[in-house]
Order: C-alpha cells, then sequence, then structure tokens
C-alpha cells in the first residue's frame, strides 16, 4: 500500500512511519519543516529512513496547492493521513492568521488534490479541544459542538465540517480522529510533559497555569500509533469521528508528581495565572473506538511517563 503522510517529520508521523514501513508499505511523507520548534529534531526524526528505498520525503508546503496537486498526482497514493497543521492553543491567539491558512486552506489543498486525482481515503488528525469547557461527564461523539475556545480547536471543527462535505459530494472516505493529548518519545518541547521533565531534571521551575487542578486525557503515542493503522483499513462506512484517548484522565498536579516519583526528584513549583484557550478538561469516551477499531488503551499513564523518560534520558 502507498501511504502519503503530511506532517511526516513530527513527533506522531515519523512515528507512524516507522511501524508502516516495518509492514511493507510504501510511505511518502510531506512536511515543511516548520521552525515552531527545532528543526534538527525533525531532521532527526527521519534521518534512519532516508535511505530506505520505501521511504520518500517532499520538502513542502500544505499550503502550496500546485505542489500537493503535483506530489499526489506523481505518488497516486492509496490513502492520505493528514497530521499536519499549526498545533499550539496558546500560539494560535498569537498568529490567528498562520493557523487558518495552514489548518484549513492546507486541508482544502488536500482535499483538492485527492478529488482532482481520483483518491479516496484519508485519516484526519482532529483534537479533543473541539470540546472546549464541555460539562458533560464523559465527552462523545455526537455532542453538538458550537463553542471552542481556541482558535486552533476552531479550525480542526472547521476541518472536521470541510471533510465531510468532500466525504459526501466527492466520495472521499474519512476518519476524523480526535486525539486526545498524545504524549511519548519524540514528543515536542513545547509540550507540558516534555518540558515539566526537563525542568525537573535541569533544577529549573515547574511552571503551573492556574490551581493545578485542571485535567487531561492522556494518550501513549504506541495506542495512537496503532489506532491510526486501523483507520487506514477502515472501510464500514464513509465518514466516522472517533474519540481517541488514554485510560484515565489526570489533573496537572498528579502529571508532575508522576514525573517527579520516576525521576525521584522533588520539583520546583512556580504557580501563574491560566492561560487563554486551556480548557478545564478533557474527558474521552472510547466506545466507539473500541466498537469500529478495536481500540482500547494498553500502555497507562505512569508506564507511558516511564517510557517517555527513558528515552528522553
Amino acid at each position: 500500500m502507498i501511504i502519503l503522510i503530511t506532517g511526516g517529520a513530527g513527533f506522531i508521523g515519523s512515528t507512524l512511519a516507522d511501524k508502516l514501513l516495518i509492514n511493507n508499505n510504501r510511505i511518502i511523507v510531506i512536511d515543511n519543516f516548520d521552525d515552531n520548534y527545532d528543526i534538527k529534531l525533525k531532521e532527526k526524526n527521519i534521518s534512519h529512513n532516508l535511505a530506505n528505498p520505501n521511504y520518500k520525503l517532499y520538502r513542502g508546503d500544505i499550503c502550496d496547492k500546485k505542489f500537493i496537486n503535483e506530489v499526489f498526482k506523481k505518488e497516486t497514493p492509496d490513502v492520505v493521513v493528514h497530521l499536519a497543521s499549526c498545533v499550539s492553543v496558546r500560539n494560535s491567539f498569537k498568529c490567528p492568521e498562520k493557523y487558518l491558512k495552514t489548518n484549513i486552506l492546507g486541508t482544502l489543498n488536500i482535499l483538492e488534490g485527492m478529488k482532482n486525482n481520483n483518491m479516496q481515503k484519508i485519516v484526519f488528525a482532529s483534537s479533543s479541544s473541539v470540546y472546549g469547557n464541555c460539562r458533560a461527564e464523559n465527552f462523545r461523539e455526537n455532542l453538538k459542538l458550537y463553542k471552542p475556545i481556541s482558535i486552533y480547536a476552531m479550525t480542526k471543527l472547521s476541518c472536521e465540517q470541510l471533510l465531510y462535505t468532500y466525504c459526501t459530494n466527492y466520495n472521499i472516505n474519512t476518519v476524523c480522529l480526535r486525539l486526545f493529548t498524545v504524549f511519548g518519545p519524540r514528543q515536542r518541547p513545547d509540550l507540558a510533559i516534555r518540558k515539566f521533565t526537563q525542568n525537573i531534571l535541569n533544577n529549573k521551575p515547574v511552571e503551573i497555569y492556574g490551581d493545578g487542578t485542571s485535567c487531561r486525557n492522556y494518550t501513549y503515542i504506541d495506542d495512537v500509533i496503532s489506532v491510526i493503522c486501523s483507520a487506514i483499513s477502515y472501510d464500514k462506512t464513509p465518514f466516522e469521528i472517533i474519540n481517541i484517548g488514554g485510560d484515565r484522565s489526570v489533573t496537572l498536579n498528579d502529571v508532575v508528581k508522576t514525573i517527579s516519583k520516576v525521576l525521584n526528584k522533588e520539583p520546583k513549583i512556580k504557580k501563574l495565572p491560566k492561560q487563554i484557550g486551556d480548557v478545564e478538561r478533557t474527558v474521552c469516551d472510547n466506545s466507539k473506538a473500541e466498537k469500529l477499531l478495536n481500540y482500547s488503551p494498553q500502555t497507562d499513564f505512569e508506564t507511558g511517563i516511564k517510557n517517555f523518560i527513558k528515552w528522553l534520558k
């Protein structure tokens, strides 16, 4: 199978490519190596695959419609796994135009490229942030969502609607995976778990925004990769939105405690005001993923932290 991964040099994309190459797929990667964090980290993520004859890298931007059409026409992939996007909730308020352009227009270019080249399967990385400050006991896919509280969340929700439009009108089979806070080896340096770990190791203050009682459902990278592979093969229905979360939700205070426990080192805590766009809680209902993709999280939070710290060290 020929599988094209946008954002394929990033945290999730590069890990997915490794997994798919093991199974003798041909992998096409598109990445613009955006400098939102150190480009050398992205280069390192893919360096071991560059000599593999089943791996091909295109350096380019999904906002470049001509470039996308040329790659799709040349490579004719069977499936697109669309991971490329601007991702930071907080940064989305600093440069909203970039988020709208990359996340929405970039996704439109991907869909136009698929339509123009008769490609009929896409797996899209959406986000738990689309739920906003949802008051439901569990976040389920059938909740009505009209109130995203960040630019980033709004773009992801818009992309889901755009994907539905193209699925309905152009028969592009679509699986949107609402990923809940993914962590593990190769995690971006701007994400909380990596920042907390590095600061504790370097005797620097751990910055807690708010009182530390906000909670997230954390999903280990191996579980995410496994379910993306299942989504690639899924063909029972033309369009689905599916939550992908970990085994439980964890407060920010408990995240720090778990990292400190694994490191056997006491953290220095610095409390700061709550940040714009941060949601209070995410609580994932995985029942639909279990039913359609045979998914259940295999890595509990503390084990995932141990694996991550081992890699980071």
